[in-house]
């Protein structure tokens, strides 16, 4: 087996010891430390290392480098007057890593889109950012046909065509803007999930720390599938790569039939991700040479724990999980020595509690029965508060009203419920919308999900509130993936639920819904928000309890024409 990854220090990473992140906001600088994203690019002039993989192509870090410094003549160019922001729509690849590099020599503030975005969803987006021009790829660049993208109308200029090639060569070379610290880098924009999404800011000083944060040295491979427009590649993998000058693989997408090829043929040491993309990995037929393999450490927030621990069973690395986000206010540290499953413990020098966000009173912590139920969700269960990191939320681009909701009493609040054990260690119960309210009782779908995790037949379940026909409360859903949906047997399914000792009462589905893949988002995540709405009027088939203490049944298309009008009257 080739050598695993070690730490730039030469020493092993071993089991049970925490992923080591240094914190960007957590002391005064190292001596030498970059202090903008420039001096990290700057770093890499002249250097012969391979910088970047793509395609069969290969890169050295000077050469990388010098393709920044082209980049950043034709980003100044573009953006002239205040704002500088320049709007990128693009797949995973070398022009994207160019431009990063090339506004940090700029001063000029890249603005990542989403492709998986249409019409005036998109339109708002880079009108909102108010971006001087937009630098697409072909087939991205159709999707902006007939749009008002504002400032950028009539610039965009599109990947790879002889427009993009002559704009670059004949951009002025002007005295670079060296910026500072505090100068906005990127916007960043939340996935939207409850929301239009936000675009949130991240500065110099932010982007330069994560780019020296993590362990890597000139030996590491890192592997960049998650769309880098989105914090996780970013943050992560693509600025830790220019920063350390490891090696960066890149693929213009995830594909889980190519991804241990990959992993294997360039010596991959560290990847990231989040979501289901472990599972589709996991369900590919087992190779031979699946242990043999670089990989060391594998960051995947928001995996499910068996998939997790299956994946490092099998390929030989630690799957390690931990909580962030792109506003960075509230980091949780992973562990190997934590249980499976659970968020992590809170970042040292963080203080975070779980608050009833009506009292603003510290929640107390879970206490279980013998069965490993949970007693007092209705007290340990609120919302992920960070009360001593407001001042590392850099903010949103014009939007004050959500900075306010996130920053009130002068706590940062994630937006996500969450429960602490009684070791202290906080365990993940949903986002705040996915608080269910059934028979006056609340609880979060965390823990329901993964109860129902354990039937055998489902590969995933997303547990989610719909409107109760005759109450204000909600009644739950059990959307459930399984390999053969017309295959579910409702009867073996009840008996299942029957056998959960754990099983809250009110936890018992009342619908369920089977599927053969879950939706999702555009980085593997599951769109809960999807599922809500479309809720059980769906075409595929529905079962439910009539009698709330009856057994599954089929609904029928008169069942659904009977109950449309109390669904309209809860909107």
């Amino acid at each position: 087996m080739p050598e695993k990854s070690t730490p730039s220090d030469g020493s092993e990473p071993q089991a049970g010891s925490s992923f080591e992140v240094k914190d960007p906001f957590g002391g005064p600088a190292a001596a030498g430390a970059p202090k903008t994203v420039a001096d990290v690019v700057r770093r890499r002039a002249g250097d012969p290392n391979v910088g970047l993989r793509f395609e069969g192509r290969s890169w050295t870090w000077a050469e990388v480098h010098d393709e920044m410094e082209r980049r950043a003549h034709l980003l100044a160019h573009l953006a002239s007057a205040e704002p500088m922001h320049v709007g990128v729509l693009l797949d995973n690849g070398p022009e994207y890593l160019f431009l990063l590099g090339g506004a940090a020599l700029a001063g000029v503030t890249l603005v990542g889109g989403n492709a998986t975005r249409r019409g005036e969803e998109l339109e708002r987006d880079f009108v909102h950012t108010e971006c001087a021009a937009v630098i697409a790829s072909p087939d991205h660049a159709l999707l902006l046909d007939g749009l008002d993208v504002g400032r950028a109308a009539g610039n965009v200029l599109v990947e790879g065509s002889d427009e993009l090639a002559r704009a670059i060569h004949d951009a002025p070379r002007r005295p670079a803007h060296e910026p500072a610290p505090d100068d906005l880098y990127l916007l960043v924009f939340t996935s939207g999930s409850t929301a239009a999404p936000k675009a949130v800011k991240m500065t110099h000083r932010r982007a330069a720390a994560a780019a020296v944060q993590m362990w890597f040295g000139t030996h590491d491979v890192l592997y960049c599938v998650m769309p880098m427009f989105h914090s996780n590649a970013l943050v992560s993998t693509v600025l830790p790569a220019i920063g350390t000058g490891a090696t960066l693989v890149m693929r213009p997408r995830f594909a889980a039939s190519s991804f241990m090829a990959d992993v294997r043929e360039h010596g991959v040491t560290f990847f990231s991700t989040v979501g289901r993309a472990l599972s589709y990995v996991l369900a590919q037929p087992p190779h031979p040479d699946d242990p043999d393999n670089r990989l060391g450490i594998v960051l995947a927030p928001e995996s499910a724990a068996e998939d997790a621990a299956a994946f490092g069973e099998r390929f030989g690395c630690f799957v390690i999980s931990g909580y962030g986000s792109s506003e960075n206010a509230v980091i949780m540290t992973p562990s190997a020595e934590l249980p499976e499953g659970a968020l992590g413990v809170p970042m040292e020098g963080m203080d975070v509690a779980i608050v009833d966000p009506e009292t603003l009173a510290v929640c107390p912590p879970a206490r279980l029965d013998d069965n490993g139920r949970m007693l007092n969700a209705d007290e340990a269960i609120g919302e992920l508060v960070g009360r001593n990191t407001l001042d590392r939320f850099e903010g949103y681009w014009n939007n004050t009203e959500a900075e306010e909701a996130r920053s009130r009493n002068g706590w940062y609040w994630t937006g996500d419920l969450a429960y602490r054990d009684e070791q202290g260690v906080f365990w993940f119960a949903g986002r705040t919308n996915d608080w269910l309210r059934v028979d006056g009782e609340n609880f979060a779908a965390a823990p329901v999900e993964r109860l129902l995790r354990r039937w055998g037949p489902i590969t995933d379940v997303v547990v989610v509130g719909v409107p109760d026909e005759t109450t204000a409360d909600d009644q739950v859903l059990a959307v459930l993936e399984a390999t053969d949906p017309k295959a579910f047997d409702p009867v073996a399914f009840d008996a299942f639920l029957e056998a959960q000792a754990d099983l809250a009462p009110k936890w018992r589905p009342r619908w369920v819904r089977v599927l053969d893949v879950l939706p999702l988002s555009p980085t593997n995540k599951v769109d809960r928000s999807r599922l809500r709405g479309e809720g059980w009027d769906v075409t595929d088939a529905i079962w439910w309890r009539p009698d709330r203490r009856g057994r599954l049944v089929a609904l029928t298309d008169d069942d659904r024409e009977r109950l449309r009008p109390a669904l309209s009257r809860r909107g």
